[in-house]
């Protein structure tokens, strides 16, 4: 049962909560109305409202389910067009115990002055109850237009968000938009004698009653047809209490033109083209630092998501008085799909000073639709380029960009590497980037499809490596002057089956005379029963160059038991080399009947001299077992000691080192765990020129600030320095929202020693992942191992 202890501290919250507001915001605004008012929604997600200008009112209701002993307190988050939060408020737990049934409704208001016509955001989060499964939630408004997304944390499944209706007592409706092809609604969840709901079109007519089945369920079957009109269509419930499923909707496939994006709403007269206008205008906001009277052009993306060309009008509008800004162009044209980029040019305002503008969209059709982004051009150096006070903490709708002033003037889709040379490369989907004559360019790397794996590496004749499709195999991209020309070396195809490769990268004191090992994952099975337990063979191929062409000979297989690779975060180093001794480090599946303690994680050296794989050597094992998240890593020093992490998944990673200098069979220290009682996950390691060993990796904290009603994931870095024990883990990057995180980091070092970390915040929310469009990979850099951080430009990667 709760206890009264915490209970009380829900009574304390709430009194602390409302009696920050103004008392308008502590009962619902009588003039606030919609009819979604008196409609309960279970999962998290949020509304898009397209507001005119005047007040804004929304109020947002709560009730606790009380299923279990947690405490559910909801976040409402208002924002405006170009993101700016406007409001952030809790409603707490209702602290009353587990089985009591259903609590009582709890409320708050969140209001904005709308100064101009744009899209404004509510975003509703619970608190442990990332599948909004043990708390209902509803909202009124003022504003007359406006769209419901249900969108909850990820599951590692096929993505679904059923839309939950849970106001038996009275009738309501789903409006949506059908898709053309064939479709199923099925729903679920019926009130005991409820009716068959029917589907009508916009103008009344009824398109289809569902039909009933003997334990509360309904559904229905439409054909294609490439005239949908009157729409959206109205499903409509007489009592609404249901789970509803409806393809296009809440499921999708490949074709469907808004994937992973349930969008809904009550009211058909609430409805406005939303899905097609989601990033008419990105970024939402921009903000850019400069010396007074430097010159800006600050790029912005048009995008026309209908199927249809279409027509969009920009202009500028400023808050204030006017001053020197100016549209690249006042229209566009874009066929469906399509996109373009638009610029802002303008002056840095005197020292001292900032400026502020807004950029209008508005598609030339009679949708009504018209939003905005904000620019903020600011006199100064922007606080990017300073060493950053730790941990960045990123906070809702404002990151790097909002925060810092930080705007990337180099490529960002990956890590960045370094030749012999220390100039930077970054693995593209179009190639490898690099920069030439002072400018980035993109090499396309042969005549390749797709990136294998995002690492690039470097012999000691500083020839440039990569992996890539070729022709439908994998194939080992190569330069020899510099990445101005590749030729490529195929690998012996194992086709049928799922695979994975991985190669040697630079981590510190491995500099390869010849061509990069490479690593081929290949599953063999994949247990029906342990969901991340999988046997793969683990081979290893070993290029040699041979009269100026690359030739990859036979694989070695190294285990028939590897459990796989997870390189998504932290891309661990699965092999180091030195001369002719090449290891190789991997996690093996175990008995499910007698797993273990853990994923063993094994090193074993083969020798190119003598062609020979010496006997493997259990160097730890990472908790819990059978979980292919448990990717080890490898490294070597100076003097050719070998230093492994066990891979774990939200346990201490064990540390163990070679008692021999490049010999994995020469013995290795007792693993032990970096710290104990650490939750992490995903291993990054390199070693410093001094023998400094740094690792990053992402860390779970639980109850504490800033989100003590729950657990969150921040990304940490430790690091080890010769003699000495692991040193206690810095946290570097905690993220806006609790529960579940993910950083997509990966740490690199140049030939300097200085660190690199390219990182890509994921949130387990797809409401805030499907508002941003593309990814917002950052890159950290430490020029001092490990001690202070900034944001990297290309100034700092020479």
């Amino acid at each position: 049962m709760k206890t009264l202890s915490r209970i009380f501290h829900r009574v304390l919250f709430a009194t602390a909560l409302f009696a920050n507001l103004p008392s308008s915001h502590a009962e619902a605004d009588s003039t606030t109305s919609s009819s979604a008012g008196d409609l309960f929604i279970g999962g998290c997600g949020g509304v898009y409202f397209l507001a005119e200008p005047g007040e804004l009112t929304v109020e947002v209701m709560k009730r606790d389910r009380n299923r279990r002993d947690t405490r559910t307190e909801l976040r409402a988050i208002l924002a405006g067009p170009d993101r700016q939060v406007l409001q952030d408020v809790t409603i707490p737990d209702d602290g009353r115990p587990r089985g009591s049934g259903m609590g009582p409704v709890q409320r708050c208001r969140l209001s904005a002055r709308v100064e101009r016509k744009g899209v404004y955001v509510l975003n509703i989060t619970v608190s442990q109850d990332r599948y909004g499964e043990h708390a209902v939630w509803g909202f009124r408004s003022n504003c007359s237009k406006y769209l419901v997304e249900t969108a909850r944390g990820h599951k590692d499944a096929r993505h679904e968000e059923p839309i939950v209706l849970a106001s038996p007592e009275r009738p309501r409706d789903v409006c949506f938009m059908p898709r053309r092809g064939a479709f199923d609604i099925k729903v679920t969840g019926l009130a005991k004698g409820a009716a068959a709901p029917q589907v009508f079109d916009m103008k009344g007519a009824v398109v289809a009653a569902l039909r009933l089945g003997e334990k509360g369920e309904a559904s229905h079957s439409f054909a294609a047809s490439k005239q949908r009109d009157a729409v959206p269509w109205r499903l409509h419930f007489e009592s609404a209490q249901a789970t509803i499923a409806i393809d296009g909707i809440t499921r999708w496939e490949e074709g469907d033109l808004q994937r992973d994006m349930a969008c809904w709403t009550p009211d058909p007269k609430a409805w406005f083209p939303f899905p097609e206008n989601r990033w008419l205008l990105t970024p939402y906001s921009r903000t850019v630092y400069g010396q007074p009277g430097e010159r800006k052009e600050i790029a912005f993306q048009v995008r026309n998501d209908a199927t249809r060309e279409r027509t969009i009008q920009l202009a500028l509008e400023f808050p204030g008085k006017d001053w020197r800004a100016r549209l690249s162009v006042e229209r566009v044209k874009l066929g469906g799909r399509k996109a373009t980029t638009i610029t802002v040019g303008c002056e840095t305002p005197p020292a001292g000073e900032t400026r502020v503008c807004h950029v209008r969209a508005t598609p030339l059709d009679d949708s009504g639709f018209s939003t905005f982004s904000t620019l903020t051009v600011k006199a100064g150096e922007a606080p990017a380029t300073k060493p950053l006070a730790m941990p960045l903490v990123l906070k809702p709708y404002q990151h790097e960009n909002e925060q810092f002033g930080h705007v990337a003037d180099h490529p960002a889709e990956n890590q960045v590497y370094f030749d012999l040379q220390n100039q930077p490369f970054v693995r593209t989907g179009g190639g490898v980037a690099m920069v030439r004559d002072g400018q980035w360019i993109v090499s396309s790397a042969g005549n390749h499809t797709g990136a294998v794996c995002s690492k690039v590496a470097f012999d000691r004749d500083n020839h440039l490596y990569a992996l890539a499709t070729v022709a439908g195999n994998a194939a080992l991209v190569y330069s020899n002057d510099g990445g101005k020309t590749f030729a490529t070396c195929t690998i012996p195809p194992r086709t049928g089956r799922s695979q994975a490769f991985d190669m040697e990268e630079f981590t510190g004191h491995n500099v390869s005379d010849g061509p990069p090992p490479i690593l081929r994952y290949t599953r063999t099975v994949k247990d029906p029963k342990v969901f991340w337990r999988s046997l793969n063979d683990l081979e290893l191929f070993l290029p040699k160059k041979e009269g100026g062409r690359l030739v990859m000979g036979e694989p070695i297989l190294i285990s028939e038991k590897c459990i796989g690779l997870a390189a998504h975060s932290g891309i661990p180093a699965s092999v180091v080399s030195r001369g002719s001794k090449v290891h190789v480090i991997w996690g093996e599946a175990t008995d499910p009947k007698a797993p273990g303690p853990g994923v063993p994680a094994f090193v074993a050296t083969y020798d190119r001299e003598t062609g020979r794989l010496g006997k493997p050597a259990l160097v730890g094992c990472g908790a819990p077992p059978n979980d292919i998240h448990n990717s080890p890593s490898i490294t070597m020093d100076s003097q050719g000691f070998l230093h492994a992490l066990a891979g774990t998944h939200g346990r201490p990673f064990p540390y163990a080192r070679s008692l021999k200098p490049n010999d994995a069979g020469g013995g290795w220290t007792e693993a032990a765990p970096m710290v104990e009682n650490l939750n992490q996950t995903y291993i990054g390691m390199v070693c410093g020129p001094d023998d400094t060993l740094h690792a990053t990796f992402r860390l779970w904290q639980t109850g504490v600030d800033p989100f003590p009603a729950s657990h969150y994931a921040t990304l940490a870095y430790q690091r080890k320095r010769p003699g000495q024990p692991w040193e206690a883990p810095r946290i570097l990057i905690v993220p806006p929202f609790s529960e579940y995180s993910v950083f997509y980091h990966r740490l690199t070092m140049d030939r300097k020693g200085r660190l690199f970390l390219s990182y890509d915040y994921w949130s387990t929310y797809w409401f805030y992942r499907n508002d941003h469009f593309g990814k917002r990979r950052a890159l950290l850099m430490s020029p001092d191992g490990g001690d202070t951080w900034q944001l990297a430009q290309t100034k700092d990667l020479r």
